[in-house]
């Protein structure tokens, strides 16, 4: 028998979720770090370079990797040889109660405070729980005296793209997950891992999916197995097969077309009934965040950082091709003349807003109502971002975009009636929206999804300016300065989330056949 205190175990989820928003793991640093020296895309290129760059910097300031800190998922098992104290006898908390109180006490830690982002009553009022609990958690009893524990920050904007499917028995697995890639679009934030979970039922196969992105990151060691002429099962072939045609759709890292858009393909598989093939397919972005530990009864768990040297030799900054922009004096005519792939550094002031927000200024302006005082958007920039809150000397936390496609419904609405001069977030836009920015002479930039941290030093001044009740998703304005963007949409509506990847995918199929 092994007596755990319950302290340890609620201090231990704590430190785990501490631990992952500023390290990324070895092994996602390596694959990140090859991807980047494979990389023949100047667009990628320089994305995964301020990745890679961002990552570092939150390694040592210990500050997140990205402004969404993600919703906690937990895998426990529990040895049936455990009992559980809390220092004086038994314990009188759940384990769900133990889990939740480690959230709560590391999103809410002021050395380093995580963004929350949970809410209740999704389908309702949709109120911020301000501490990002309660966290999904999944169990197993074992036999044994132990309890191991495997935890994620799994962030909002991969989880959105997760698919399922019950396909039939004779359909090619493969074949489908790659069709599910193409219609993720870049809002996943691309470089990163697919989690596959094939078999069981619908429901186990979605969990088999997300418990397999807690697996480390292996393909480079399969793929020279496999060059070496090793035998490998049938599940890693097919983990090969996956890996090799989702990179060759040419997608890239934030989807601006490039070689290496996965970095690993994870499978996990259950049987399932006979007329069944249940499929599954989560990604993971490139704030790839999880960690395992095992507790014995000897105390909490102890977490070993990366060294500093285990990150590739890369730094980042803007290149002799930025162009500078006064956001304070910008024309309609020098709006016009940016084109798609062009790099800007903003300098001047921007407005924040996402979808809560958005939903509040659709209720204003629908109704003919104005907007709250010291709000207007005339002329300038929404960006689409819920910052973490600053500590110290911060003037904000991480500041990293949201995925636009969100924001896609209000665009109309924005750019006829808030006056807005064009819009700054993650991955591509909808046909129907680059359609309005055409229409309206306006534009679409991207910053890099995963450089939160990166991006928040740019940012010179932050206020709140509207919906202060809305926490992270309130209205700021900032100062920027020398904020790194690229044009993705410009005001002939050419967007280089389609003419990058279709490039990219070209160049992949003639070297096939060369």
């Amino acid at each position: 028998m092994t007596i755990i205190q319950q302290n340890d175990f609620i201090q231990s989820i704590a430190d785990a979720l501490q631990f992952i928003s500023y390290y990324h793991s070895i092994d996602f640093i390596q694959a990140m770090g090859h991807a980047y020296k494979n990389e023949q895309s100047e667009s990628a290129k320089d994305a995964i370079a301020q990745i890679l760059y961002n990552s570092r910097l939150c390694a040592e300031g210990r500050r997140p990797i990205c402004q969404d800190t993600g919703i906690a998922v937990v895998f426990v098992e529990v040895g049936m040889e455990v009992q559980w104290h809390d220092g004086g006898g038994a314990s009188t908390l759940g384990l769900d109660d133990m889990i939740n109180i480690g959230v709560r006490r590391a999103y809410t830690l002021p050395e380093n405070k995580l963004r929350a982002s949970v809410l209740i009553d999704p389908a309702g009022q949709r109120q911020n729980t301000k501490d990002n609990t309660p966290a999904i958690i999944h169990y197993k009893v074992v036999p044994g005296d132990k309890v191991s524990v495997k935890i994620a920050a799994k962030g909002g904007g991969s989880e959105n793209k997760a698919k399922f499917a019950t396909l039939l028995p004779s359909d090619n697995i493969a074949d489908w997950v790659v069709n599910q890639v193409k219609s993720m679009g870049a809002g996943w934030c691309p470089p990163g891992i697919l989690g596959i979970g094939i078999g069981g039922t619908p429901e186990k196969s979605m969990l088999l999916a997300k418990e397999s992105l807690l697996s480390p990151v292996t393909m480079p060691d399969l793929l020279l197995k496999e060059k070496d002429n090793q035998e490998i099962s049938g599940i890693e072939k097919l983990r090969v097969d996956i890996y090799r045609k989702v990179n060759a759709l040419g997608i890239g890292a934030q989807g601006l077309g490039g070689m290496t858009t996965v970095l690993d393909v994870n499978i996990l598989d259950y049987p399932t009934h006979a007329a069944s093939l249940p499929v599954s397919v989560i990604p993971n972005c490139v704030a790839t965040r999880h960690t395992h530990f095992v507790l014995d009864g000897t105390g909490p768990a102890e977490f070993i950082p990366p060294a500093l040297s285990d990150w590739p030799n890369i730094t980042w900054q803007a290149n002799d091709l930025s162009k500078s922009i006064n956001l304070d004096q910008l024309s309609k005519e020098e709006i016009q003349s940016w084109k798609p792939g062009d790099r800007l550094l903003l300098n001047g002031k921007i407005l924040t807003a996402r979808d809560a927000a958005h939903k509040k200024i659709s209720s204003f302006l629908e109704n003919g109502q104005a907007l709250p005082d010291g709000l207007s958007f005339e002329n300038k920039f929404v960006y689409y971002v819920g910052p973490v809150d600053p500590i110290n000397d911060e003037i904000v936390g991480p500041a990293g975009p949201t995925t636009a496609t969100r924001m896609d419904k209000y665009t109309k609405m924005m750019l006829e009636k808030s006056g807005i001069a064009g819009m700054i977030g993650k991955a591509e836009r909808g046909d129907d929206t680059i359609g309005l920015i055409k229409a309206h002479q306006s534009v679409y930039l991207i910053a890099v999804g995963g450089a939160a941290f990166l991006i928040s030093k740019s940012i010179k001044e932050a206020k709140v300016v509207a919906f202060e009740e809305l926490g992270m998703e309130a209205v700021y304005e900032f100062t920027v300065k020398d904020m790194p963007v690229t044009v993705a949409v410009d005001s002939e509506g050419e967007s280089i989330h389609k003419t990058g990847p279709a490039l990219w995918q070209n160049m992949s199929m003639a070297k096939s056949t060369n």
